[in-house]
């Protein structure tokens, strides 16, 4: 695993490239890749990049060329079939001098051209710079498992990179709020795909790519791979078992090629333990295993994760936290380079740097929700889609609606209580009722935490426009499909795979995710809906096949997941940080903000009134990204 970088004059071939700005990019990106650093520089181009060495360890550093040295890469990631890729390549006459992923997909661009991507199996982010056609190639995975940003500034340079501070190292960058995605952060959690929170800075969507020539020098990424859900495959319940274990375990067995110390994230989760269980089953080592305990017995979950551990003799590593482990606050701003949302960045964060002291490559369960329609959200759309079938739009917009506006706020009350919510989904259209469900503040407490300012400045764009461009491309009439697809192009890349890069990359661990192979995921995505959500019952069909494998202790409860007491901290130890963030000179002068719905939110919930700590954590997370990475990059620019 590892960090890239580069800059490439589209506009003058013989322009002198500033080595110690390549370097100076490269080296924000440290922590990526401890291990070594390289750069190239040529008229017109540079190529950077920091190494965490996995496999090839003696060679395969970067950048990286071919036989001929008119194609050179950087590249970010493991290719897990390049073994059989290298056997394809040199038959067809090409040359190897290493051992690495690395080389095989110089010849797989040499051989296929742009295509080269079709015959990848892996997490990915890469530059191909070939010198016979002037042509940068940028390559991001099918999932977006690894991160590449990209933009190209007023005089002419195209600059990438594994993270957003390696573009903001560059004193031309602009530094410009993209008002979008403050609506659209305020909805999600985090700016989705392909904006970022800056103007004219992009994140290369998953399954794209882009070609840039000085003959093309405004060429638009090109999709190369999406997920095609077809639920009407029959197959018989034993067949469909036996085939997911022999799919999910291949999907295993080809991530554990290391040449050091590797082992799996265990929270004793369904997800995690599958993992483990096959990991078992595929060496005869015992796996090496790790998880996090909280000093809070209604946060942990650590005796499921020593359950797992000893039915498959891990060696299993623990370590308990304490719940109010709230010093990673500063941390995170830094860390993730713009406004991010999930609290659950902390126990993640806690469990890679916990993960490093044994190992440096690690498997997770990630993704296991997404692609056999694992949440609960999930249950609560398509219990609430059967009312919504009954009655036409225009009856549930006056009935609903009114209930859902005359009905009392209760975020205290179990959620079957909560049925102001539930009313103002079945008011709305399939597609605004689960963005409505999935919102970290809905549409209404949106219009007014913004200032008239920045209603202004939105001119009517609403965050919805995010789900409906991803909708336009899903081919489907099925509706639970339609959502996990939705789930695929946002919160998995913006939220879930992002917190997992930034946060193990900080501790430079490498985290493999079997359970989004591209080719699991196409076998499952034929699957019927009705064996993914069964009943009230998601990950049907995943916990069905593992019964042989994990206990129901494991497969049918309720999982917590990686909760942070946010309302607690608020109401207690950082009650003064809090007022001192959110009512603060830097977040008010900003102009994006309402101070009477601010003062409001803090004196509401400091109160007990109201639980609005996930509203009061996106905002504190915005403040000390305003700090921390606007402010502090401003000035770096200025000096330079």
């Amino acid at each position: 695993m590892c960090g890239i970088a580069g800059i490439f004059n589209v506009r003058e071939p013989e322009a002198v490239i500033s080595e110690a700005l390549l370097h100076q990019m490269n080296e924000t990106q440290f922590h990526r890749g401890p291990d070594e650093g390289g750069l190239h520089i040529e008229p017109g181009l540079g190529l950077a990049h920091r190494r965490l060495s996995i496999i090839d360890i003696s060679t395969g550093q970067q950048p990286l060329f071919s036989e001929d040295g008119n194609v050179a890469i950087v590249f970010n990631g493991e290719i897990y079939n390049f073994q059989s890729l290298r056997t394809e390549l040199i038959a067809k006459g090409y040359h190897f001098k290493t051992h690495s992923d690395t080389e095989t997909i110089v010849y797989a661009w040499m051989a296929w051209g742009p295509d080269c991507v079709k015959h990848l199996r892996g997490m990915f982010a890469f530059a191909v710079w070939d010198r016979r056609q002037q042509s940068l190639f940028l390559a991001r995975d099918r999932l977006g498992i690894k991160p590449l940003f990209y933009s190209t500034l007023a005089n002419g340079e195209l600059i990438f990179g594994s993270e957003l501070k390696v573009l903001l190292a560059h004193p031309q960058l602009s530094r410009a709020i993209y008002t979008p995605a403050l609506e659209d952060y305020f909805t999600f959690g985090y700016v989705p795909e392909p904006a970022t929170i800056f103007e004219g800075v992009y994140k290369l969507p998953p399954g794209h790519t882009l070609l840039i020539s000085r003959n093309k020098p405004n060429a638009t990424p090109v999709q190369y791979w999406d997920v095609s859900f077809d639920p009407s495959a029959i197959m018989l319940p034993e067949d469909v078992n036996e085939q997911l274990i022999t799919t999910l375990k291949e999907a295993v067995d080809i991530r554990m090629i290391a040449e050091v110390p590797l082992g799996a994230f265990l929270s004793g989760g369904v997800d995690s333990s599958a993992i483990v269980a096959m990991m078992a089953g595929l060496q005869k080592d015992p796996v090496h295993t790790c998880s996090i305990a909280f000093n809070e017995a209604s946060y942990d979950e650590s005796a499921f994760a020593k359950e797992v551990a000893k039915r498959y003799n891990t060696d299993h590593f623990e370590k308990t936290v304490a719940v109010d482990d709230f010093e990673l606050l500063d941390v995170l701003a830094t860390l993730y380079d713009e406004p991010y949302a999930d609290s659950s960045a902390m126990p993640t964060y806690r469990v890679c740097q916990l993960a490093k002291e044994k190992v440096t490559v690690v498997l997770s369960g990630d993704g296991g929700d997404e692609v056999f329609a694992g949440y609960r959200r999930y249950r609560w759309h398509m219990n609430e889609e059967k009312v919504r079938s009954r009655f036409p739009l225009g009856f549930r917009k006056h009935v609903f609606g009114l209930l859902g506006e005359l009905y009392p706020k209760a975020d205290w009350a179990p959620r079957v209580l909560r049925a102001k919510t539930t009313f103002q989904s079945l008011a709305r259209t399939p597609l605004e009722a689960y963005l409505h469900s999935v919102s970290l503040l809905n549409h209404q407490q949106r219009r007014e935490l913004f200032s008239s300012h920045l209603k202004r400045e939105l001119q009517g764009y609403h965050s919805l426009e995010v789900f409906k461009r991803h909708a336009a491309n899903c081919q489907t009439d099925d509706m639970l499909s339609l959502i996990q697809y939705l789930d695929m192009k946002t919160y998995l890349v913006g939220d879930i795979l992002t917190k997992v890069d930034r946060a193990s990359m900080a501790h430079s661990l490498e985290v493999r995710v079997p359970l989004l192979d591209h080719k699991l995921i196409e076998w499952s995505s034929h699957l019927p809906s009705s064996i993914k959500l069964k009943g009230q019952e998601g990950k049907y069909i995943l916990k069905k096949a593992l019964e042989p494998h994990l206990s129901d202790n494991i497969l049918y409860r309720d999982k917590k997941g990686f909760a942070v007491p946010l309302a607690k901290w608020f109401r207690g130890p950082l009650k003064d940080k809090l007022k001192n963030a959110l009512l603060g000179e830097r977040i008010l002068d900003s102009g994006y903000f309402d101070p009477d719905y601010l003062t409001r939110l803090v004196s509401q919930h400091q109160s007990g009134l109201r639980d609005h700590s996930a509203s009061l954590w996106a905002l504190l997370m915005f403040e000390a990204f305003l700090r921390q990475v606007v402010d502090e990059s401003r000035a770096v620019a200025q000096v330079a």
